[in-house]
């Protein structure tokens, strides 16, 4: 018996019959729907799903010179640091026309540019990247291929890259002050690894910054680095804790750090604050599910994420260059932080 036919591919010419329209009315509901009656929209979009139609957008990247296509490279996609300002950049894009696509780096600055490198062959226009601390030679190939990036979730006034987002030093020194205010004078730190991680290393500058000013040995404060999971802060928690002058409060580089310590203290028979306090940094929705609630840095990732689309497509179709957006970030005080 011979092998039957593959079955045929719907084309723009077949959506066009079947709707009764041009194929030019087809192109415009599928690329310019705001030139098109709601009426006729609604008639070409149920023969495009009645048929199973999929344009073609290598062509028409191809003809047109624009893939309409946005890369962005987040360092995880482990935990939910970047979903919720991921998900808003996303929305955006749709809303102005355009596709994401999305890789992660696991924290390897090796992986992330042969990652930008591959998006950017994949006819990416713009690039949304996570922090600032990369090689120069990166942004030397950004630059002769004039591929408009944004840096986020840091703030780099003192270079020449556009950014959305905000001073993790500075946010992390506001909390810090606020510990030693309440009477804290033995702080343990469990830490991101900030080797090639600028967000990390601002945010354990602030408190050390914050420690100094209040005229304290920074020999004194006891700091572990770790990988940003639960398992990493359990562990960072329990050594924390072995020393002989235990600290009175565990700050912790984000939220899911600081889980995973408050995960460690419960099972170590320890309570949480009354014991030990502990403190977290983003404010994801973690921060409010763990018990006790955490004590954190509240960060706008929506607004970061949707602020970030706007300016990467205000780049790449050129409608400004002044982009830079410094955001405000603000201490949440739950229960898990209490003074002494």
């Amino acid at each position: 018996m011979p092998p039957s036919a593959p079955p045929q591919i719907p084309t723009v010419q077949d959506v066009a019959i079947a709707a009764g329209v041009s194929t030019a009315t087809v192109s415009r509901c599928l690329n310019e729907k705001q030139k098109v009656s709601l009426k006729t929209r609604e008639r070409v979009m149920e023969a495009v799903e009645r048929l199973g139609y999929t344009p073609n957008f290598n062509a028409r990247a191809m003809a047109a010179k624009r893939s309409h296509t946005i890369g962005a490279i987040i360092p995880t996609m482990e935990n939910a640091i970047f979903a919720r300002g991921l998900q808003a950049f996303q929305e955006t894009l749709h809303q102005l026309g355009y596709n994401l696509l999305v890789s992660s780096s696991a924290y390897q600055p090796k992986l992330e540019a042969e990652q930008i490198r591959e998006l950017v062959a994949r006819g990416a226009e713009g690039l949304l990247l996570i922090g600032y601390e990369r090689d120069q030679a990166i942004y030397d190939y950004l630059d002769r291929r004039s591929i408009p990036t944004v840096l986020a979730w840091a703030s780099s006034p003192d270079k020449a890259y556009p950014f959305v987002g905000f001073d993790n030093k500075a946010a992390m020194r506001g909390l810090a002050d606020k510990v030693i205010e309440m009477g804290h004078r033995r702080i343990g730190v469990i830490s991101g690894v900030i080797a090639g991680n600028d967000r990390a290393a601002g945010r354990l500058a602030g408190i050390k910054e914050s420690w100094q000013s209040h005229g304290f040995d920074i020999e004194n404060l006891a700091i572990i680095e770790t990988p940003y999971d639960i398992e990493g802060g359990g562990k960072a928690f329990e050594k924390l804790m072995a020393a002989d002058l235990k600290p009175t409060v565990i700050m912790c580089g984000n939220d899911v750090l600081a889980t995973g310590a408050i995960s460690k203290a419960r099972e170590m028979g320890l309570g949480v604050p009354h014991d030990v306090s502990v403190t977290g940094f983003d404010d994801i929705e973690l921060a409010r599910c763990v018990w006790p609630p955490l004590t954190t840095v509240h960060v706008p990732h929506r607004q970061m994420g949707r602020e970030a689309a706007n300016a990467l497509i205000d780049l790449i179709e050129k409608r400004s260059t002044n982009i830079s957006r410094e955001l405000d970030v603000s201490i949440v005080m739950r229960g898990s932080l209490v003074g002494l």
